[in-house]
């Protein structure tokens, strides 16, 4: 199918309609249930099967079937998948990312190339199940390529992890072609600019930690992730203004999510408690320089980098620092199964 069309299957079919969070195990299985078994065969691992940990944004050589294995039947199962796992606002950031592709190929004229020969692609992104989904068990599934990566894990007809997780934008804004303007991350950067520049001198000296910014987010594509120092400024040095500012920057990146997680990670901040989250910067105080900044506390690490390419080229991630692939409900669901 061409690019152009597939795009037009895939907005027609995801944003016609919203899909409650409760359906995703009905929508996984009927996925893999559209799959030969053959493809199924590269589409489903165990849970503990090591590939689950496989987290990379960048153009790599990866498992699992991409858009140009299915059929129509097939793509449109998988998108409604992942729809029903994202908001409509993430949703639609992963789909303009994915157009960026072709963006890119204009760009380059051809001339990046990955080890198996192919070039920029929107249609070379990667689908993987782990577990049946059909169980009450726990299950989990990636979708991944070039700028994206969603690491859920799933159980009884909800998302109970949606992190690791990583965004990114080349070129961060879109200077010539069709697509000219486009800016698929504008409030993550807007924000943080405003945030940054409603600081005194003071809450600056805090909050600024480098001159120069980091070249990539600093937790790259680790596994395992902790705090990062220094912490910047806290959250209670604030003013009332600048608390809602920060609280608006934060909800950008939880709004990503399906509603029922976006509210479970907003709520385990909100007890771990506001005054613990911190905001660092690196780097320019205005854009077209290269800048970073990222969100901290205990139970969360969020970071933005956008260094390459002239400053025109972002990357965001965001990680849980007590449940990244799900791993802390999945260690007190086995130790609880161990004692009965």
């Amino acid at each position: 199918m061409k690019f152009k069309s597939f795009f037009l299957l895939l907005g027609c079919s995801l944003f016609c309609a919203s899909v409650s969070s409760q359906e995703l195990n009905l929508l996984a299985t009927k996925f893999l249930n559209t799959l030969d078994p053959e493809l199924k065969s590269k589409t489903v691992f165990a849970l503990d099967d090591e590939e689950r940990l496989n987290f990379n944004f960048v153009p790599i050589v990866r498992k699992g079937p991409t858009f140009h294995d299915f059929n129509d039947e097939q793509k449109e199962a998988a998108m409604a998948l992942l729809r029903a796992s994202l908001s409509a606002e993430g949703f639609r950031k992963t789909k303009e990312i994915i157009e960026l592709e072709n963006v890119l190929r204009e760009i380059e004229s051809g001339k990046f190339q990955m080890a198996d020969g192919s070039r920029r692609d929107p249609l070379n992104y990667h689908f993987c199940v782990f577990n049946d989904p059909a169980t009450e068990q726990f299950w989990g599934w990636r979708f991944e390529g070039h700028h994206i990566s969603f690491n859920f894990v799933g159980s009884k007809g909800k998302i109970v992890a949606s992190t690791p997780s990583f965004l990114g934008s080349n070129p961060a804004i879109v200077l010539e072609g069709n697509l000219k303007g486009r800016e698929v991350l504008k409030l993550e950067s807007e924000l943080g600019f405003a945030l940054v520049n409603s600081l005194s001198k003071e809450q600056l000296a805090k909050a600024l930690f480098s001159e120069e910014a980091p070249r990539e987010i600093i937790t790259t594509n680790k596994q395992e992730v902790t705090n990062l120092d220094p912490w910047g400024i806290s959250y209670s040095d604030l003013n009332q203004d600048q608390k809602k500012a920060f609280e608006k920057l934060l909800l950008v990146y939880l709004n990503n999510y399906e509603s029922g997680f976006s509210k479970s990670l907003l709520d385990k901040i909100n007890a771990s408690g506001m005054d613990k989250l911190s905001f660092a910067w690196a780097g320019s105080l205005v854009p077209g320089k290269g800048h970073y900044y990222r969100i901290q506390s205990p139970v969360i690490l969020i970071e933005y980098d956008n260094t390459q390419n002239n400053a025109n080229h972002v990357h965001t991630a965001v990680r849980d620092l007590t449940n990244d692939f799900g791993r802390d409900l999945l260690k007190e669901h086995y130790s609880e199964s161990h004692k009965h």
